[in-house]
């Protein structure tokens, strides 16, 4: 006699969803994407899409939330134990990014491009993201490096834009040549007045 498969859960339900999601809207862009599209791709039925996520905003925060938490903990475990090289490993990490099929920038950036000031949510998770990334490359940088730390965040963000347009590994190893002029001259010409 064939057993009845157990109902899924809402986590279950919650990972099917946020998958599509990210894959949507990633590649779509949030608005082009309609909540129809994300319960036809998830395979999930609206009523229960609407009842884990009640409005699109919380559906893109979860999305975008989730997709913070992976991004920064592959860049900090790509920087951990590179203490010969940390900048180093930083836009080498980059560099394989921007090299992914389908890479299109920064979702955060996206998102923001997109929805402006919009949804508060969405952009608490923007403004998130951006801090920790730059806690992070304090990290880097070292103590007392805060000018440093902020030309890199400068950095960063600059080669994954022209990435977007370029995808490739080219603006990470462009990027990273000038993070090594500015470590070597000391956090750049304008360090001390900081």
């Amino acid at each position: 006699m064939p057993t009845t498969p157990a109902p899924m859960t809402d986590e279950e339900a919650r990972t099917r969803l946020l998958d599509a999601a990210e894959a949507l809207f990633y590649a779509e862009g949030i608005q082009a994407v309609g909540m129809d599209r994300i319960r036809a791709e998830s395979g999930i039925p609206l009523k229960r899409l609407y009842h884990l996520y009640p409005a699109k905003e919380s559906l893109v925060t979860a999305y975008l939330e989730r997709r913070d938490r992976r991004w920064i903990a592959s860049l900090a475990g790509a920087v951990a134990g590179q203490d010969d090289d940390p900048v180093g490993a930083v836009f080498e990490w980059l560099a394989g990014w921007f090299s992914e099929p389908g890479f299109r920038g920064c979702a955060f950036l996206n998102a923001y491009g997109e929805l402006g000031a919009g949804p508060a949510g969405v952009l608490d998770v923007v403004r998130r993201h951006k801090a920790e990334l730059r806690a992070l490359l304090a990290g880097v940088a070292g103590p007392g490096r805060e000018g440093l730390a902020e030309q890199l965040l400068l950095l960063v963000e600059g080669a994954t834009v022209v990435a977007a347009l370029e995808p490739g590994p080219g603006a990470a190893v462009r990027a990273r040549e000038a993070a090594y002029v500015l470590v070597r001259d000391g956090g750049g010409i304008h360090a001390a007045a900081e």
